[in-house]
């Protein structure tokens, strides 16, 4: 384990009317403390997950590639604050590196790797030896997962089973599974596959109830919904 522990400071929330500090699940909870490799952020639309990983990636200094910053109706100077009202601790006392991955902001860290192999073409070793923009979502993903976290370090990922085929998701299940047991990187994903949290040895946070809690893996909203459905439509007709 990298991180052991991240501590929610909502008694210094600058303001509880404002995103993401409105948010109750992080106004009630206090802390998470990290025990697998691999923990899991599970919870419906807007719970959370994915504003708490963003937090925690800059709060250990992980950079997050926006794209293109684009003129908006509605500017939140609170938006992207809540990383300061978070406090760590790193279990050898150091952080270490890592990086965030977000199929929703993929292709612009896709972008920028074609960009710098222009100018050295050995950039793309880390990443399989191919552009990653000339292959499928699918394989770019992968090419990204397999090359980029066999280095140690700390992952964050938001939904990265966005764009994996079931055969592909199952591929990546393996691949943290193996991962997992060189115990040289650790993983926080916010996902919404029960086919990932399945994994065995990993961690559910869920944030469907206030305040945060570690909940085992038959106890998640997602599996109850997916084996309702099999036990409904999976019998021979």
């Amino acid at each position: 384990m990298h991180l052991r522990r991240v501590r929610i400071r909502h008694d210094l929330f600058p303001s509880v009317e404002s995103y993401p500090f409105s948010l109750e699940i992080l106004r009630a909870s206090s802390s998470l403390n990290f025990a697998s490799p691999v923990t899991f952020f599970a919870g419906e639309n807007g719970s959370g997950k994915s504003t708490l990983l963003k937090a925690i990636a800059r709060w250990c200094g992980i950079h997050i590639w926006e794209g293109i910053e684009r003129a908006r109706l509605i500017n939140n100077p609170h938006e992207e604050g809540l990383s300061s009202f978070l406090e760590g601790e790193w279990s050898g006392g150091q952080p270490v590196p890592g990086s965030f991955f977000s199929a929703e902001l993929f292709r612009s860290l896709a972008q920028s790797i074609d960009e710098w192999a222009i100018n050295d073409p050995e950039v793309l070793s880390v990443y399989g030896g191919k552009s990653l923009l000339v292959q499928s979502h699918g394989q770019s993903y992968m090419s990204f997962f397999v090359n980029r976290f066999r280095i140690r370090g700390l992952y964050l990922l938001d939904e990265p089973e966005n764009a994996l085929s079931a055969s592909t998701l199952f591929e990546f299940l393996e691949l943290l599974v193996d991962l997992s047991r060189l115990g040289e990187s650790q993983f926080l994903i916010a996902t919404h596959s029960p086919i990932l949290m399945s994994l065995r040895g990993s961690e559910i946070f869920s944030f469907d109830k206030s305040p945060l809690a570690k909940i085992p893996y038959m106890e998640t909203k997602h599996f109850k919904l997916y084996k309702a459905f099999f036990d409904k439509h999976g019998q021979p007709q």
